[in-house]
């Protein structure tokens, strides 16, 4: 554009400026109509943006993208986009004058039965000392018993089954076993990780299931899911986000320590306030995922294992 075409400009929106001050409007008047304006036309491109990707995700280059930069494979729902948008308004009395997790131990599933389907965060510490797969599960007890299933069935465990990398750069869970020793041990100049994965394969389920049973505590009616969850890694652990799933969760920390950080929905912050809580090996973790916003940090210089269900 030229010069003399900018100040043309220019000496026509100070023309216009004057005159609408004439006719009595202030400048507070006109910023604020302009503010107005920019709001509903940030509001429209992003409704069309939204809209449009939702639309674009049926197609599998799009829906390939999406699913890596939200760290899932697999089973993440058509409509992920519009659920997010459109999910329920919480009524926020779940989370009101909450500062920290409920706080149990030793309990009995009649004692539970109070809280097991409220959307209160428990704690449980020490449940699960007693399970072996607090010192079978490494890393290379997965890698042994995937490599052992898949030669039996001569093909993938881990195919039709969720991975998500977080923030790490692992595309798939066979990069994950597929590790050097160095890595697995974070040693130094070597790259952090943190993973988690589905274990949806029933022969990798069934032999998984041999080293710990479904939670005492859990209600007897409780099914149990045909996936369980293992999330292992260092440092910055699950980023923040919040789950679109059926059902209520339950976490065994079985290695190492992490903090979880919940985070009320945007709708509930004038009410409901943030907080974090130290969770050791041994303890159960109930949240509602469905209505708090999380994400994990691990004690530097610790890996931390954990087993990862559903109940309902």
């Amino acid at each position: 554009m030229s010069e003399s075409k900018k100040l043309e400009i220019k000496k026509s929106l100070k023309d216009l400026n004057k005159h609408y001050l004439k006719l009595g409007f202030t400048l507070e008047n006109l910023e604020s109509e302009i503010a107005e304006s920019n709001f509903k036309r940030y509001f429209i491109i992003f409704t069309v943006f939204i809209t449009s990707v939702s639309v674009l995700y049926e197609f599998q280059c799009v829906n390939t993208a999406i699913n890596y930069v939200l760290g899932i494979r697999c089973i993440l729902p058509n409509n992920y986009i519009i659920w997010a948008a459109t999910r329920p308004i919480a009524t926020c009395d779940f989370c009101e004058n909450l500062t920290s997790p409920l706080v149990l131990s030793n309990v009995s599933q009649e004692e539970f039965s109070k809280y097991a389907y409220t959307s209160k965060p428990i704690l449980i510490k020490g449940t699960f000392l007693h399970w072996p797969a607090m010192h079978v599960f490494t890393l290379k007890y997965f890698q042994e018993l995937y490599a052992k299933i898949e030669q039996q069935q001569n093909r993938s465990a881990e195919e039709g089954c969720q991975f998500l990398h977080f923030n790490s750069d692992f595309i798939s869970l066979r990069d994950v076993l597929s590790m050097s020793k160095q890595r697995s041990l974070k040693v130094p100049k070597e790259k952090s990780w943190y993973v988690g994965w589905g274990n949806c394969d029933p022969a990798i389920l069934q032999e998984m299931r041999k080293h710990y049973p479904k939670p005492h505590f859990l209600p007897e009616d409780s099914e149990n899911p045909s996936t369980d969850y293992i999330f292992m890694g260092y440092d910055e652990g699950a980023t923040l986000h919040h789950d679109f799933i059926n059902r209520l969760m339950w976490q065994a920390q079985l290695q190492g320590s992490k903090i979880w950080h919940l985070l009320p929905p945007p709708e509930c912050q004038e009410v409901c306030s943030k907080f974090s809580f130290l969770v050791e090996p041994g303890d159960a973790v109930l949240v509602d995922t469905r209505v708090w916003y999380h994400a994990t940090t691990v004690n530097p210089g610790y890996l931390s294992l954990s087993i990862h269900s559903e109940y309902g």
